[in-house]
């Protein structure tokens, strides 16, 4: 990012001279990078975007008109349960499965609630919450074989779980970059199949077609309204790569390994809850806390300011989540794990945990 800033600057698709070619390079190379590592047939189908929410709400005001139906989790983020009810002034009418107390999801449960009318199937890929993973090549299949599309939301999966566009039959991806594809804020991106057409969120300039007052309708332009954050994505297909390097496989070993830690300590500490599945190979590197004695937002407070460790307290943008583990009333306090971090920080984080439950 900072050789682009001092070196390149340019905009892609917006003229012939150097740096604008080279920006229009960087940019093809991080869609070559995300493809590859997603397994996504032509770069193309990739449009980027600021973040999951943005590839999330250009799937579901794209692709849905009056009188659709959609199906989606009890366990969505808000930039999927807020625009689904927003749709409803629109027409769109949506059922929501209830998943059990742990997050998880049964796929015979999302089947029995399609319908005739039914265009689309919502899913998280990971709760935000929870960390629960769900079955997602498993509703693909159910989805596929109604010839209905399925859209996933892998804002927390991308990167840190293994994401085959083709083997699990994903026709529509949703993903952020700032998360563990350790990107910078403010990038992101959605992929639709060849075949599917969305409208766009938001028309303008492209650099393409420039003599038209009509959208170009060819991905990825039709979606990519606006100068690009070019500099934001050259950050994200660094990040990509570094994540290639080192291996999907080789990243979740890692964050087991923590996890099964943190589970296992978590479990012995009296005066706190743990929510979520109890094996660490069923959920992310994610894991919702309740105490006795504390409220979760003291709890986020005390271990930041004693002890240097950041914490998200609250309902995390997710009360349908929280509704279904149980947690609307108090929120709860969510710790979470990267790649980087270590087994000594995880013992350390016990230790203060322990501290502040007694």
């Amino acid at each position: 990012m900072d050789r682009f800033m001092r070196e390149v600057g340019g905009s892609a698709g917006r003229s012939a001279h150097s740096r604008a070619l080279e920006t229009g390079r960087i940019v093809y190379a991080a869609r070559e990078a995300l493809a590859e590592l997603l397994n996504i047939p032509d770069p193309l189908r990739i449009a980027f975007t600021k973040n999951a929410t943005e590839a999330l709400n250009i799937a579901i005001w794209g692709l849905l008109k009056p009188g659709d139906h959609v199906v989606t989790s009890s366990m969505e983020h808000n930039s999927v349960m807020r625009p689904l009810e927003a749709a409803r002034a629109a027409g769109v009418s949506y059922s929501v499965v209830q998943c059990g107390s742990d997050g998880s999801l049964d796929p015979a449960a999302l089947e029995a609630e399609i319908r005739p009318e039914t265009a689309l199937v919502v899913l998280t890929h990971a709760s935000n919450v929870t960390g629960t993973i769900m079955p997602v090549a498993d509703v693909a299949g159910i989805a596929r074989r109604r010839d209905i599309p399925i859209l996933v939301d892998a804002a927390q999966t991308a990167g840190r779980l293994e994401i085959d566009i083709e083997a699990q039959g994903i026709d529509i991806l949703a993903f952020t970059g700032h998360k563990e594809l350790f990107g910078p804020q403010g990038t992101g991106g959605i992929f639709l199949r060849e075949g599917l057409t969305s409208k766009p969120l938001m028309y303008g300039g492209t650099g393409s077609h420039s003599t038209s007052l009509e959208q170009p309708r060819e991905m990825p332009d039709a979606l990519e309204s606006g100068t690009l954050n070019a500099v934001g994505i050259a950050g994200l297909a660094a990040g990509v790569r570094f994540v290639s390097g080192e291996g999907v496989d080789a990243i979740r070993e890692h964050e087991v390994e923590l996890l099964t830690r943190m589970l296992e300590g978590l479990e012995r500490m009296p005066g706190i809850t743990v929510y979520g599945p109890r094996d660490a190979r069923d959920r992310l590197g994610i894991a919702p806390l309740t105490f006795d004695r504390l409220s979760p937002v003291d709890a986020a407070r005390m271990l930041d300011e004693r002890y240097g460790i950041a914490c998200r307290a609250g309902r995390h943008c997710a009360p349908a989540a929280h509704r279904t583990i149980g947690t609307i009333d108090t929120g709860s306090l969510r710790v979470s794990l990267s790649y980087l971090n270590t087994t000594g920080e995880v013992d350390y984080l016990l230790e203060c945990l322990s501290e502040i439950a007694c």
